[in-house]
């Protein structure tokens, strides 16, 4: 089995829905025989460029050890779920475990904005990004 990195985005109006469609997407996998090594929800960001109108979306990344035919399943359930904006699917020469840079600077952006209790800057920001 080999192993690859897959991400993708999902439109900001079904973000409701990403925990159920991972599950999905992680069921699929795992019934063909494949191994999710890691998950990890990045949350809405702000697209580079705008895609169908849309300047924002919920990024996925999920490291899955299992072979073509699984993966090639997984593409054309993306092709064909609205939902899903853009995807990416690499191979690589063996699994990552350990949390992304995006990962870990989220968590360090979480402790420090935790350890601020009385900080509110943190949170003003954060509701004029939502609200772009």
């Amino acid at each position: 089995m080999r192993h690859y990195e897959v991400v993708f985005l999902v439109h900001p109006s079904q973000s409701e829905q990403v925990a159920g469609m991972v599950e999905r997407y992680q069921g699929s996998l795992e019934k063909r025989g494949g191994v999710v090594h890691r998950i990890e929800d990045w949350g809405r960001r702000p697209l580079a460029y705008p895609i169908n109108k849309v300047h924002k979306a919920h990024y996925i990344l999920m490291n899955v050890e299992c072979d073509r035919e699984a993966i090639d399943e997984l593409e054309n359930t993306f092709r064909f779920n609205d939902a899903v904006l853009r995807n990416l699917i690499i191979q690589r020469k063996n699994a990552v475990t350990e949390p992304s840079p995006l990962a870990k600077s989220n968590d360090e952006r979480e402790r420090s904005e935790g350890s601020d209790g009385d900080s509110s800057e943190g949170r003003e920001s954060s509701a004029r990004n939502d609200n772009d």
